[in-house]
């Protein structure tokens, strides 16, 4: 982790400047870093986190072999889970000052769901969702993608079943099993291409609109630090700001807008505002009544 973030820092940097930062940590004891355990260390970062630490032959310095994309993004999240898990590990003895949040749906299932992306398996499971008394019993799924979307897991695929692409939320995954057959990738599905235009993990096949939202200045700070969607761009005026989108509409969209109150507006589509409006005047008359 040290090796990564160091080489990260500097963009660039040689052997000789390395060994001089490594002597300044703790766990270095003083000592230059040694020419096998740099080699291993960098084996194992490849190996871990699919990061490669490539050498510039003509500067003699190396780096950080970027290529961008999700699998940059996905590197980043792992770093970063690897790094928090090792700050905690520390701090056991003030375990009672630090609150984080639950995450059910990794508990149980998320290893068998990556054991079968891994090895392109199919897997079979029961599914509860909140709004059936019984489960629907032995979905036969060929795993494509997960994604995690306010701290719970989904797994998307092919359901055999109902020939048709599917998510499902772990946490209400009943008794999966992991099925020994394989299957073919089908090529022309790009799990990035399936929610370019997507908030949240609702898929919808309706069309693309230009998404304006008007905020207020301090909103619009807690939305450049966290975008709601990679199409993001802002026009700054001069008591507001309109943040612009290419997305679809979904039931997620909807409800993440709402939950940022009086601080947002929808200024278009026409239909996404309706929906907002509709969602408010029912919130509405559940107070009144």
């Amino acid at each position: 982790m040290w090796l990564i973030d160091t080489i990260r820092r500097h963009g660039h940097i040689t052997r000789r400047d390395l060994d001089r930062a490594w002597q300044k940590t703790d766990f270095s004891k003083g000592e230059k870093l040694p020419r096998r355990t740099f080699y291993n260390y960098r084996q194992a970062i490849q190996d871990i986190f699919n990061i490669e630490i490539a050498f510039n032959a003509a500067t003699f310095e190396y780096y950080i072999a970027d290529d961008g994309g999700h699998q940059s993004d996905m590197t980043d999240w792992l770093l970063n889970s690897a790094a928090m898990n090792d700050t905690l590990t520390n701090a056991r003895e003030i375990a009672g000052k630090i609150f984080v949040e639950d995450v059910p749906s990794a508990r149980e299932y998320l290893s068998s769901a990556i054991e079968a992306l891994k090895g392109r398996h199919p897997v079979v499971f029961d599914y509860l969702p909140y709004y059936r008394p019984l489960p629907t019993e032995g979905i036969e799924m060929r795993p494509y993608f997960l994604k995690i979307f306010r701290q719970r897991w989904y797994l998307t695929g092919y359901v055999v079943g109902d020939r048709k692409i599917k998510t499902y939320a772990l946490d209400r995954v009943r008794a999966m099993r992991v099925l020994p057959g394989t299957f073919a990738e089908d090529p022309g599905f790009d799990p990035e291409e399936y929610f370019r235009y997507s908030f949240g993990v609702v898929f919808t096949e309706g069309p693309v609109h230009r998404v304006a939202l008007k905020t207020s200045p301090q909103e619009a700070k807690y939305l450049r630090a966290l975008p709601l969607h990679h199409s993001q761009e802002e026009a700054v005026h001069d008591n507001y700001s309109i943040f612009y989108y290419r997305m679809r509409i979904s039931p997620d969209l909807v409800s993440e807008i709402l939950s940022h109150g009086p601080r947002v507006e929808v200024l278009e589509p026409p239909a996404l505002r309706a929906q907002v409006r509709a969602e408010l005047q029912e919130a509405l008359r559940a107070y009144e009544s």
